[in-house]
C-alpha cells in the first residue's frame, strides 16, 4: 500500500472485478424478503460474509450479528482495495473512502440527537474510513453533539461543525450539522483532482453525486417547513443548481420537482419524482437517486475501464449490498411484509 509512486489501476481494476461479480443479484434479495433473520444469517455464511458470521456469531445473534458481519465485512473489503492500490489511484480511492468518516460522524450526531444508546449507534458505524479505532471510541463516549465537535477539533470536520453549531442550535434540526460535514468532505473530495481525462470523468460522477445530494437536501427542506434558508446549506461542484436557484426551489415543492423532472436527470429520476408528487416520504426518490449513481459509475467504468471509475462503481454497488441486506433483516425485525421491505430496497 502506497501513497506514492506509480498507480497501478489494470492489476485493482481487474481483482475489483472479481469482487463484483461475487455481490448478490436482485433476485437474491427477494428471495431474502421471504427469510427470517436467522435464515438470513446462514444464507450469508454460505457466501463472501462467511468468515464474518463465524466470528461474530457466538457474541451476537439475529439482527445484530447480521449488522455487526455486514459493517466488518464492507470495511475489509474496503481495506483490501487500499492495500492493493499504489500512488495516484490510492489518493483518489481513500479520498473517497473518507465518506464513511462523514457517515460515521452523522450517525453519532444523530444517535445523540434521539438520546440512542452507545450500542445502537455503534452497531450503524462502518471502519472504512480513516478515523481509527481511538476515534471511533471517543466519538462514541461523547455525551453531547458539542462533545462530538470537541473529538473532531484537529479533524476536518471539527472547525465546520463548529461554525454550524449556532445554526443547530435556533433551528433545533440537524440540517446545519449534516450539511456541514457533507459540505466539507466534498470540498475536500475535488481539491486538486487532476486533469487526464479519465479523471475529468471521475469528476463527472462527483458531479453527479453532489448535485443529488443537493437535490435531497432541497425536498428534505422544502418537505421539513423550517424557516432556515436553503442557500446556507448549498454543496459546490454539482451542475444541477446555483445557489440562488437551490434557495428559491427548495421554498416550493411542486417547482423543485418539476426543475428536476426536466433536468439531465429526468430519464433515471423521473418515476421516482412522479411517485414523490403523490406520496409522503423521501424515500423513493432517495433510492432513485442512489440507482442513477449506480447506473452513472458503471457507464463511465466502460469509457474509462482502467481508472479510478471502476473501482468507486464497485465502491457504491458494495454498499449498496450492505444497506439492502440491513433493510431486509431490520424489515423482518420490525413485521414488515415483503412487499414493504422490497419498496425500502434500491432495486435496479
Amino acid at each position: 500500500m502506497s501513497a506514492v509512486g506509480s498507480s497501478n489501476p489494470e492489476y485493482v481494476v481487474a481483482r475489483v472485478r472479481a469482487r463484483r461479480g461475487k455481490l448478490y443479484s436482485d433476485e437474491e434479495y427477494r428471495k431474502l424478503t421471504r427469510m427470517g433473520p436467522a435464515e438470513i444469517a446462514r444464507f450469508m455464511e454460505e457466501s463472501t460474509y462467511e468468515a464474518e458470521i463465524n466470528a461474530l456469531g457466538s457474541r451476537h445473534g439475529g439482527v445484530d450479528l447480521i449488522e455487526y458481519a455486514l459493517n466488518r465485512n464492507l470495511a475489509k473489503q474496503f481495506e483490501g482495495i487500499l492495500d492493493w492500490s499504489e500512488g495516484r489511484l490510492y489518493d483518489l480511492i481513500a479520498r473517497y473512502l473518507r465518506k464513511f468518516d462523514a457517515r460515521n460522524v452523522k450517525t453519532v450526531i444523530r444517535g445523540i440527537y434521539v438520546d440512542a444508546s452507545t450500542e445502537e449507534i455503534e452497531v450503524d458505524l462502518i471502519r472504512a474510513g480513516e478515523f481509527d479505532d481511538r476515534r471511533i471510541r471517543r466519538l462514541l463516549e461523547a455525551e453531547s453533539i458539542e462533545g462530538v465537535i470537541e473529538v473532531l477539533d484537529d479533524t476536518i470536520y471539527g472547525p465546520a461543525l463548529e461554525e454550524a453549531y449556532p445554526a443547530y442550535e435556533e433551528s433545533g434540526i440537524l440540517v446545519p450539522l449534516e450539511n456541514a460535514v457533507d459540505r466539507t468532505f466534498y470540498d475536500h473530495l475535488l481539491s486538486e483532482l487532476g486533469r487526464d481525462e479519465p479523471t475529468r470523468q471521475y469528476e463527472s460522477f462527483l458531479t453527479a453525486e453532489i448535485d443529488f445530494r443537493n437535490a435531497r437536501n432541497a425536498l428534505r427542506l422544502a418537505r421539513s417547513g423550517a424557516d432556515i434558508d436553503p442557500a446556507e446549506y448549498f454543496i459546490e461542484g454539482g451542475d444541477l443548481f446555483t445557489r440562488d436557484t437551490l434557495a428559491r426551489l427548495a421554498r416550493n415543492l411542486d417547482e423543485l420537482v418539476e426543475y428536476i423532472a426536466e433536468s439531465q436527470y429526468a430519464d433515471d429520476l423521473g418515476p421516482a419524482l412522479r411517485e414523490l408528487e403523490e406520496a409522503d416520504s423521501l424515500i423513493a426518490f432517495e433510492h432513485a437517486t442512489d440507482a442513477a449513481l449506480l447506473a452513472y459509475g458503471d457507464q463511465l467504468g466502460t469509457i474509462h475501464p482502467v481508472s479510478v471509475t471502476p473501482v468507486i462503481s464497485y465502491i457504491l454497488a458494495k454498499e449498496r449490498e450492505v444497506q439492502n441486506i440491513r433493510a431486509i433483516a431490520r424489515g423482518k425485525e420490525a413485521g414488515l411484509s415483503d412487499a414493504e421491505i422490497e419498496e425500502e430496497l434500491v432495486i435496479l
